[in-house]
């Protein structure tokens, strides 16, 4: 079976496929095939506030879409309060297209952002104290639409997910400069069949599990997640498992539970989420009942779903609801329980993260171009609005360090 190249019927996918269809002539000179350095690319413009950061900020980045009508210029600088959560502005990095979803490297030295065309790229950013990111350069993904990139915990891997290819690729990292290599594997989705109302595979994530061996790979349009063995030699993926999720059920996001044996996955299409056992040794993924998100009838698209590192509580962002869902962790991860939903406070959540301690909880709303943040109670999970929205153009990701 051929990858697919026009998304699905159902949810937000068929904007994501009409973007990429008007943006594909500019994204084959920005994308193309090789290393694209900091030269040769587009110009790296960088608007960035020079200013000692005060006591008690951290950085944040946001990720966008650059060739969309409403969309950013470029990944969005800010910075925020860690006492308050509120965010300022500090600038944006031009020159990288498209950058819908961002990621670190463990050593925090190197940004990674996907380049969301229609032929696609992946892009290294060297971060540099106290001034703005610089492009390293680009690679080709060998795929359409990338939505999503994690990299391995040794760091000498970035993984990618092409939405619209239905596969997953892999490059090596520089350990030196963070600068990416070419693609070493490229693996496409092709067993078992599309699932109702899908027309191919579409690849929504990959990650590396809590045992650094596997890698999963969850494809929306399969319904499907896939297990790999990652080659830490050779960077290349050896097919390992696959769980198949109830038909029509589009899941997109996973995460795992602490103690790395259950993980949580957010199905778009059926909003559902379903609790997972997860085999440490063999890697092998197995799928409970879908439960409710809480969000009542009709559509909303659940986005991504995050745990907290203690493990007692899980939030899940729902788009169409414009809200998110808190539940309690229980039987030592095996269990979910839906305690309420809280208005998110802007217009389809695309994107939710912690602060790197848990204090703050950050939203991404594409349609209203708004980061929303919440402070997060250590002893309950509820969520408390820390202020007035962050206006950021067709937020879409958001990165705090």
């Amino acid at each position: 079976m051929t990858a697919g190249r026009n998304g699905i019927r159902t949810g937000p996918g068929p904007d994501r496929r009409r973007f990429l269809r008007r943006v594909a002539a500019s994204a084959a000179a920005t994308a193309g095939v090789g290393l694209l350095t900091a030269a040769d690319a587009a110009p790296v413009r960088a608007a960035h506030r020079a200013v000692r950061r005060p006591r008690g900020t951290r950085p944040l980045f946001l990720g966008t879409y650059t060739s969309k009508e409403g969309g950013g210029t470029g990944i969005g600088l800010a910075e925020y309060d860690t006492r308050t959560g509120q965010l300022t502005a500090t600038g944006v990095v031009t020159g990288v297209a498209d950058p819908s979803y961002l990621a670190l490297a463990p050593s925090g030295r190197t940004l990674y952002a996907v380049d969301e065309q229609q032929q696609g790229a992946v892009t290294a950013l060297a971060r540099a104290p106290g001034g703005p990111p610089t492009v390293l350069g680009t690679r080709s993904t060998g795929g359409a639409g990338p939505c999503h990139l994690s990299v391995h915990p040794t760091g000498r891997w970035l993984l990618s997910a092409n939405y619209l290819s239905g596969s997953v690729a892999v490059h090596p990292v520089d350990r030196a400069t963070g600068a990416l290599g070419e693609r070493t594997d490229l693996v496409t989705h092709t067993d078992p069949p599309p699932g109702p109302g899908q027309d191919g595979p579409h690849a929504h994530q990959i990650v590396t599990a809590p045992d650094g061996r596997h890698v999963l790979a969850v494809d929306l349009g399969n319904d499907t997640v896939y297990t790999y063995r990652l080659d830490t030699g050779a960077g290349r993926l050896g097919a390992s498992s696959y769980a198949t999720l109830r038909p029509g059920a589009g899941p997109r996001h996973l995460t795992f539970h602490p103690s790395g044996s259950f993980a949580y996955l957010a199905n778009e299409v059926d909003n559902t989420v379903v609790v997972c056992g997860y085999d440490l040794r063999s890697g092998r993924l197995t799928p409970g009942a879908p439960q409710p998100t809480g969000t009542g009838p009709g559509t909303s698209y659940p986005a991504q779903i995050l745990v907290t590192r203690n493990g007692r509580f899980a939030f899940l962002a729902n788009r169409g609801h414009n809200s998110l869902t808190r539940y309690a962790v229980e039987a030592g991860g095996a269990r979910l329980r839906l305690l309420d939903t809280v208005p998110v406070g802007g217009d389809f959540p695309r994107h939710i993260a912690f602060s790197p301690d848990e204090r703050w909880l950050f939203a991404a709303n594409q349609k209203s171009g708004s980061v929303t943040v919440f402070a997060v109670d250590a002893r309950s999970g509820a969520l408390k609005s820390a202020g007035a929205p962050f206006a950021a153009p067709m937020a879409v990701c958001v990165l705090p360090l």
